[in-house]
């Protein structure tokens, strides 16, 4: 082992740390790998600054942005309502539907994007046919994950292998729809496995609207009038049982031409009368609407207490938007109450619900918070670039005239990629500037498009690629795996492959993972003599494999407060996802790209 050696894998040893400890954020940690390489002298900074105008880095902001534009058209959303309409009302269909839509989807477009985009509508038709969330979101998500492996474009990893293989020499790139058939078949198998076994292990927990039945809520106090038409009137306090059928308590009455009283329980209610009740929030609502009481708008009563206007009141489930840039504040540094004239009733963070001091609490991704507010006010938080609202998405707010434009775009992209007119950076670049200059998209919104927290990851760890492949480092590494399992054959090594990269892509982002282990495949490979191929398909396909913690992927971190996940959660469900994909990788991918 030489000193460059030992450089370079202190430097991959020091990042890989950072990346679990989360202390630094990702793209930062990249940066620092970058400088660390050019103070070293293990590259030159035309090397390492090279990374910038990488193929890959560009084939990725482009995706980004045509993932955007599908969005922004409404495409996305439509192809999302139609195919959840055919779920009709079975909860088998649903998942089904559910997981082939996001693997689909994820296949043309950004995963992340994918599961944004269908979120809030599966929680929205998972509360119509009173199914849990956590019975789908989990579903949802890995679904994503798999069918990022059906295209080259479909996921970061699957770009950045393609390009490092080429870089080889020697040896012929993928082209577009080579990742189809195992994408295709750890698809199918996520599906049947997710219908078979894995919905009986997922968690029945509540969230969205039930925030306030699962989690304990803050009772409330507010007046509320008998209207005329209310089916209380005529009835008194006993007949109407209104504490047992409504779980309300009445603490007192103040009846048409008398005084606020403690509730007599056998007079009769009249219209006009005004009820001082206590009781969770969710439940004074429903109780208005129900029974027609109308909120009192000027409290009437001096034994109140404050936090309730319930006149036109609803309430609403949202989290954080993967592109929001308000990760880390609390609701007094966003100055939420002031933005939008709504409340924050209660917040869900790391599977624990929050209700006091909610104004001090960072909110993080993953995280879900109860809003009370009127309907017109909801809007702009549909329209906010940082919030992702939790129920059926307004196409209204969608620029839906550009959809057609958008698609005929995506088209001639996709045909101009797969018969390889052009070069897949250059296609994708051109399919991004097409939206914009048709205006699908302006240009501002193109940038707000890219995640640029990846942009910055990938462009700071290929350079590390480069400089493991350039010291001998990757090769070393591979003739360590090839001693270990070499022997057993090449099946053995691609185990091995497997293995180390879907552990790694648990603790760091799955595009790390992918540079930091193609170059060690394709060695590997080249060790036993074997063609590389089936080495970088594994590790693509293990790449996407973040089944096992919520951290592992941002797919995983959207749907943690919406599905009211615990971090075991994931472990329990995804580890035999993970052996059954081993399995296919094993078995069925060296007939479809033989040693």
């Amino acid at each position: 082992m030489t000193f460059d050696h030992v450089l370079v894998l202190g430097i991959l040893a020091v990042a890989v740390g950072l990346f679990i400890s989360d202390r630094l954020r990702v793209d930062l940690v990249a940066l620092l790998v970058l400088l660390s390489l050019i103070l070293t002298g293990l590259l030159t900074p035309e090397a390492a600054f090279a990374g910038f105008a990488s193929p890959a880095v560009i084939t990725v902001w482009a995706v980004f942005i045509i993932s955007g534009a599908m969005s922004q058209s409404g495409v996305a959303d439509l192809l999302a309502r139609q195919m959840l309409r055919l779920a009709g009302n079975s909860p088998t269909r649903l998942l089904i539907v559910i997981m082939v839509t996001a693997g689909i989807m994820s296949a043309f477009m950004n995963n992340i994007g994918a599961v944004a985009i269908l979120l809030p509508a599966v929680v929205a038709i998972g509360r119509s046919q009173q199914i849990a969330p956590s019975k789908l979101l989990m579903p949802l998500a890995f679904a994503a994950l798999l069918g990022g492996n059906m295209t080259l474009i479909g996921t970061p990893p699957n770009i950045l292998a393609a390009t490092i293989l080429q870089d080889y020499g020697g040896v012929e790139p993928f082209q577009f729809f080579d990742f189809l058939p195992m994408g295709l078949i750890v698809l199918a198998a996520g599906v049947l496995y997710m219908l078979l076994v894995g919905r009986h292990l997922l968690p029945e927990r509540q969230s969205g609207d039930e925030l306030v039945d699962a989690y304990p809520v803050r009772e409330y106090v507010t007046e509320v009038r008998v209207s005329e038409s209310s089916p209380l009137v005529g009835q008194t306090v006993r007949q109407s049982r209104f504490g047992e059928q409504f779980d309300l308590h009445i603490l007192r009455i103040r009846h048409v031409a008398g005084e606020m009283d403690a509730p007599i329980t056998d007079r009769l209610l009249q219209a006009g009368d005004i009820l001082l009740i206590e009781g969770e929030v969710e439940k004074i609502l429903a109780v208005c609407r129900s029974q027609l009481l109308q909120p009192v708008k000027e409290w009437q009563s001096q034994a109140w207490h404050p936090g309730l206007e319930t006149e036109g009141m609803q309430l609403i489930e949202l989290t954080l938007s993967p592109q929001s840039k308000l990760k880390g504040q609390t609701l007094k540094q966003m100055g939420f109450r002031a933005r939008f004239g709504l409340s924050v009733l209660a917040i869900r963070h790391s599977g624990k619900s929050i209700v006091e001091h909610l104004g001090d609490v960072p909110i993080e991704f993953g995280d879900a918070l109860l809003v009370q507010g009127t309907p017109n006010k909801f809007g702009l938080l549909r329209t906010n670039p940082d919030f992702l609202v939790l129920d059926t998405p307004q196409l209204a707010e969608k620029r839906t005239e550009k959809a057609a434009v958008s698609l005929i775009i995506l088209f001639a992209v996709l045909l101009t990629a797969t018969v390889g007119w052009l070069n897949i950076s250059t296609t994708m670049v051109l399919g991004a500037v097409l939206m914009i200059l048709t205006g699908v998209l302006t240009m501002d919104e193109a940038y707000r498009a890219i995640d640029w927290k990846s942009v910055f990851l990938i462009a700071g760890m290929l350079p590390l690629g480069i400089a493991m492949e350039e010291t001998g480092t990757a090769r070393l590494l591979a003739d360590q795996l090839v001693h270990l399992v070499g022997g057993l054959g090449p099946v053995a090594v691609l185990a091995g492959v497997f293995l180390l990269t879907a552990l790694l892509t648990e603790v760091i982002s799955n595009a790390a993972a992918a540079v930091l282990m193609v170059p060690i495949a394709i060695d590997a490979a080249f060790g036993l003599g074997a063609a590389p191929e089936p080495f970088v398909m594994a590790t693509v396909l293990a790449a996407s494999t973040s089944f096992l913690m919520p951290v592992g992927h941002q797919v995983n971190v959207i749907i943690y407060g919406p599905g009211g996940y615990r971090f075991s959660d994931y472990a329990r469900v995804g580890v035999w996802l993970n052996l059954i994909i081993l399995g296919l990788v094993v078995t069925v991918l060296p007939l479809i790209w033989p040693f």
